[in-house]
């Protein structure tokens, strides 16, 4: 059964992460060198097309775009649809562009590009379009029909096309690179002026299958756990290598089994959001090859959607957002993934801190025993006695199989990262204290981790003769030479904290307002001005992207705490309200910004990473949902008013077995297909912080902060 008519609600397809029955095995890096297109998150066109006709010839976009089919498909719930008409002195051209998220390297493998195609009426070999590739340099090949590699396609039944990368010649000034294809473009061949309708699905670049291939065995031990709008199905994985990925059936009100979505080998865990919180859903699932050689299907599980409270919603997305920590960790270390889909071997420091504090609340909330969070602690941080450090500060990138540092950001991001190892310590020292019993693994880990803190030379930060400030890296071969001083209104608070409460290496308490604050530097710290007639007492302009109000307090606790110039926690609130007055007032009308729609922060967006934050300049209409919902803790009800937004009308747009996606654009019909390390965790903990406060109460326990704070100046302030 490996076609399908799905549902009209969108499903929640883009998600990735391993389970908690599964196997060591992180499929991303597999998924990355093999896939060119599966499925498309934005409903109506797929964002990483574009088209453009002259003369008479017609091709069918929907604003530019190519339209999704979500009718017929060969990995559910979608395909490309092609709809063109060649009339001669006229050409068309669609252009399908790689999908590359942060930290895709583009190296396909594999020897053959393969299509599935779709004709309802059928297309004759004559009447197909020009195929043309182009590689990460802009290389490109010749055109050639794609009709030399079948003999039309039948009307009204997918088949797959197989062109083989040997036979593509080279028509730019450099030789193409077949392994590194960025595009394919289809262009106008024969002007025979008819209509044809072409649906492509699941283009992948990869060798031919291994002879003597069979059907993979069916998947066992499927459940279904319903929430209010969805539904989340697990399986065992299936143990074969040729698995391309699990296809997802659901039967509602006793009917047929259809295909709503696919997941990639490795994972083992699917989102359906059905859009009903009264809908009783049964599932199957089966596994399959790329050339579609299926299973059986697995047993049955079903499940009921239902109404759900306020606090079971925040309940339900703290645990969607634990689940990257604990199911999609790095296999060798336990710690956090920069993203994922990703690179499987990129371990991000500070996201790990953040991770750890999510540990914290996955053991409040009952999601994991605590005997398991120790174990997956103790694992950690023997994987950091062991890691790269320098001056005893961790670098921001690190190899899960060496332990080595890796220095994705370029050749001078190849040391210490001080920032990235105050977000770890924040992590660690909640833990010290949460897990801090009578058990020998819970001593064990409470002395790792002392070890660890007290391991870090905070004072070799000081890089400057005048000894003033903290900068943030330091490379054993380039020292110096980012030369980055740390100075706010951002998110670096954290680091003057630890670095002043250090009880080996700490900085004088003076560097907080020389160095954090900039005193020495002409004090660029305060603000004192109004926006939409709520106060800012610190920061540059509107204050900046909502992360600075959660990274240093996640752990750190700002109720009440004021130096000479705030009072930290309301500060933060009014960041967060002045966020949320910009995005309804909406200056530049952006599609969807309103009460509930809002929360600017940095994020990978359409067209990359960028800082996003409450000012026009720095602002083209992208959300996070991490922005408002990580606000939980000083706007709780605005917070959840996005909350409810983002799942209940946004639904598989935007929801995942993570949780909420990275990010989303509706002016531009756009949608994240990755989810982020440093995002989901300040979800869960400062939704929790609000709850119980108990991360802020283990960090806050540590007997170092109180001092460090009297020494500061800190003292007690009214909210």
């Amino acid at each position: 059964m490996p076609f399908g008519k799905p549902s009209c609600r969108f499903l929640c397809i883009w998600a990735v992460v391993g389970i908690s029955c599964a196997l060591p095995m992180h499929a991303d890096q597999n998924y990355s060198q093999q896939v060119f297109f599966q499925n498309s998150n934005s409903p109506g066109s797929y964002f990483y097309s574009k088209g453009k006709v002259t003369g008479l010839s017609s091709l069918t976009l929907d604003h530019g775009k190519l339209p999704v089919e979500t009718v017929r498909f060969v990995s559910a719930p979608n395909a490309l649809s092609l709809q063109w008409r060649s009339v001669s002195q006229g050409s068309w051209e669609a252009d399908l562009t790689l999908y590359q998220w942060r930290n895709r390297y583009i190296e396909f493998p594999g020897k053959n590009l393969f299509l599935w195609v779709y004709a309802q009426k059928g297309i004759a070999a004559a009447d197909m379009p020009l195929l043309t590739l182009r590689d990460t340099g802009r290389n490109f090949t010749k055109a050639v029909s794609l009709g030399k590699y079948t003999r039309g396609v039948p009307p009204g039944k997918w088949i797959r096309l197989r062109i083989p990368g040997s036979e593509l010649q080279t028509a730019s000034l450099h030789p193409f690179e077949f392994h590194r294809t960025a595009m394919i473009v289809l262009s106008q061949n024969a002007a025979d002026a008819q209509p044809h309708t072409m649906l492509m699905d699941d283009i992948r670049i990869e060798d031919d299958p291994m002879p003597g291939q069979t059907a993979p065995a069916a998947p066992r031990g499927i459940r279904a756990t319903a929430y209010e709008r969805h539904v989340d199905i697990t399986w065992q994985p299936v143990a074969n290598d040729a698995i391309a990925q699990y296809v997802i059936y659901r039967s509602e009100r006793g009917g047929p089994y259809r295909a709503v979505g696919v997941q990639r080998a490795g994972v083992n865990r699917f989102c359906d959001y059905l859009g009903d919180d009264h809908t009783t859903a049964s599932y199957r699932v089966t596994a399959r090859t790329s050339s579609l050689l299926e299973s059986p299907m697995s047993g049955t599980a079903t499940a009921t959607t239902h109404p759900m409270t306020d606090e079971q919603l925040l309940t339900m997305v703290q645990e969607a957002s634990f689940r990257y920590y604990w199911e999609a960790d790095e296999p060798h270390s336990g710690m956090t993934r920069e993203n994922t889909p990703g690179n499987d071997d990129i371990i991000a420091t500070g996201a790990s801190g953040f991770g750890v504090m999510a540990l914290i609340v996955g053991v409040q909330r009952g999601f994991i025993p605590r005997q398991q969070a120790v174990e997956r602690l103790l694992r950690i941080t023997a994987f950091l006695q062991r890691a790269d450090r320098f001056h005893g500060a961790w670098p921001h990138f690190l190899s899960g199989s060496t332990g080595h540092a890796l220095p994705v950001f370029g050749m001078y991001d190849n040391g210490a990262d001080l920032v990235e190892t105050s977000f770890l310590m924040e992590g660690l020292l909640s833990a010290r204290q949460y897990f801090k019993g009578d058990t020998a693994q819970e001593k064990q880990l409470y002395q790792r981790i002392t070890s660890l803190w007290e391991g870090v030379d905070w004072e070799w930060f000081r890089a400057t003769p005048r000894r003033d400030a903290l900068y943030w890296h330091w490379s054993p071969d380039y020292t110096w030479y980012i030369s980055n001083r740390l100075t706010g209104w951002n998110e670096v608070m954290i680091t003057y904290l630890l670095a002043i409460a250090s009880p080996t290496h700490g900085v004088p308490a003076a560097t907080y307002y020389t160095g954090w604050v900039g005193e020495s530097i002409g004090n660029p710290y305060r603000n004192g001005k109004t926006y939409y007639g709520i106060p800012l007492e610190v920061g540059r302009g509107t204050g900046g992207p909502l992360f600075f109000t959660d990274y240093s307090y996640m752990g750190f606790d700002p109720h009440g705490l004021q130096d000479r110039y705030a009072n930290y926690f309301q500060n933060n609130r009014h960041m967060a309200q002045i966020n949320h007055a910009y995005c309804v007032a909406n200056p530049d009308h952006w599609k969807g910004y309103g009460d509930a729609d809002w929360g600017l922060t940095a994020v990978d967006g359409p067209a990359g990473y960028s800082p996003y934050e409450p000012t026009p300049s720095i602002d083209d209409g992208t959300i996070a949902p991490t922005g408002a919902i990580s606000a939980f803790a000083y706007t709780p009800q605005l917070s959840m008013l996005a909350l409810k937004h983002f799942y209940r009308d946004l639904g598989a747009r935007v929801w995942s077995i993570y949780g909420f996606r990275d990010a989303f654009n509706l002016q531009q019909n756009w949608y994240s297909g990755i989810t982020m390390g440093l995002n989901q965790a300040p979800m869960a903990v400062m939704i929790e912080n609000r709850r119980s406060g108990v991360v802020w109460k283990s960090f806050m326990a540590n007997p170092e902060i109180a001092s460090m704070l009297q020494r500061i100046g800190f003292h007690r302030a009214g909210e």
